[in-house]
């Protein structure tokens, strides 16, 4: 299990577009906002891929990626892990990034869905502000981010900070 745990983290090799893209996978993971990855936010973060992992299991998972010791994956210790970790793994990443902000079951991020993970975030935003940011990135036009969408976002160098990922 803790090996299906790295490689949903996983992520592309260190370059400064990489370093963003790696912080903004970072930022959906830490719920709390804390700068870190507590096991508990670990385990929501698999849940949303479809990995369920015992709280025995993401304390131990976290453990294995905790370089420092804190008993958290800091970001450092995030930034370690993934560059452990191949290039097919970014779109596990991202598929538990898209799952952060995909919260109706649609398998797309509606307005609905983008002002609850906000506001988990501690970012308070209208229902028309969240159109507003979706339609930023919404290349079809039909109002909701699908993943494709989203990962275009995510892995753009000129990526907006609209959606605060």
């Amino acid at each position: 299990m803790i090996s299906s745990t790295h490689a949903a983290l996983g992520a592309s090799k260190s370059s400064d577009h990489d370093h963003l893209v790696l912080e903004r996978i970072f930022r959906c993971f830490d719920e709390n906002g804390d700068g870190k990855i507590s096991p508990g936010e670990l385990q929501r973060c698999m849940r949303a891929v479809g990995e369920e992992l015992s709280c025995e299991e993401a304390e131990a998972a976290v453990r294995s990626a905790d370089w420092d010791g804190d008993g958290l994956i800091g970001f450092e210790d995030f930034m370690k892990l993934v560059e452990s970790e191949g290039e097919e793994e970014k779109g596990r990443s991202l598929r538990g990034a898209f799952g952060v902000y995909e919260m109706e079951g649609e398998g797309c991020i509606t307005p609905s869905s983008l002002r609850q993970a906000l506001g988990r975030l501690g970012e308070a935003r209208s229902i028309e502000d969240c159109s507003v940011m979706i339609r930023s990135f919404d290349l079809n036009g039909d109002g909701v981010l699908s993943f494709d969408e989203f990962r275009i976002m995510m892995l753009s160098p000129t990526k907006s900070d609209h959606m605060y990922v």
